[in-house]
């Protein structure tokens, strides 16, 4: 209702008696498509039964959330099999669909995104280093090395017993780094050799092993010591940097 000086919101109900309880509706009355009023007794019931207070939906459907824990020394990944395993022993109906939420949604989400970063850092390095030796072969050979240190990696971390998660993916791309300046600077030298000493592929590359290992080794243990107060550190979070630490030590 508007005034001349304010405006009120009026809402329009039925006497107390009216709603109090269940027997109210039979007073009520709808209109039917040929004119005529019905009672809403007609055609409806009810009865007493029990209900929850609030229904939780996810999107547009109903939901329940169902939380666990992890037991000491279970991975994420072993903890989605067995959920899994679990689901399908159930024989759960077609109309009920199951999914993860949280932290084990962000592992998944991460996991998922996990081949494309290091595929994307592969190609990224081939590119530029097809730039700079003007070449589509010397690429491949320096990147030959990086299955090996690959493997070091993983192994790495299956003997500290730990996941792997955005840390140790960081510190993959890490070693990748790592181990393509090991590399480059054995190619740089090995085609010196080659086109100012003539020498043959195995000669050259066999020397450029002798005259750089020992800035390779400088470099590397430079890189793994810095990486020890991370291994080592007891401080807020140091489990979190700690996955870190071992694809670094592969090199």
């Amino acid at each position: 209702m508007f005034t001349q000086l304010n405006q009120y919101h009026v809402v329009m109900e039925v006497e107390p008696e009216f709603w109090q309880s269940p027997e109210g509706t039979e007073t009520d009355h709808v209109r039917a498509a040929n004119g005529g009023v019905v009672p809403l007794s007609a055609f409806t019931h009810y009865e007493p039964t029990t209900a929850p207070l609030a229904v939780n939906h996810q999107g547009q459907f109903p939901s329940v959330t169902l939380s666990f824990n992890l037991t000491p020394g279970l991975a994420l990944s072993d903890a989605v099999s067995r959920v899994h395993d679990m689901e399908q022993s159930m024989g759960m109906p077609a109309t009920i669909h199951g999914s993860f939420s949280g932290t084990l949604q962000a592992f998944q989400a991460s996991l998922a995104t996990q081949p494309l970063l290091i595929t994307a850092a592969l190609i990224a390095v081939y590119i530029v280093l097809g730039i700079l030796y003007e070449s589509y072969i010397h690429p491949i050979t320096i990147l030959s090395t990086l299955p090996s240190a690959g493997m070091g990696a993983v192994l790495a971390l299956l003997i500290c017993r730990m996941d792997l998660n955005v840390i140790a993916l960081i510190g993959i791309i890490l070693l990748i780094g790592i181990v393509k300046k090991n590399a480059i600077m054995m190619i740089d030298f090995a085609l010196a050799a080659e086109r100012q000493e003539g020498k043959s592929p195995q000669e050259a590359i066999y020397q450029a092993c002798l005259l750089r290992f020992r800035p390779i080794m400088m470099t590397t243990m430079a890189a793994l010591l810095g990486a020890l107060p991370l291994a080592l550190g007891t401080g807020v979070g140091s489990e979190l940097r700690r996955p870190l630490v071992s694809p670094s030590s592969a090199a």
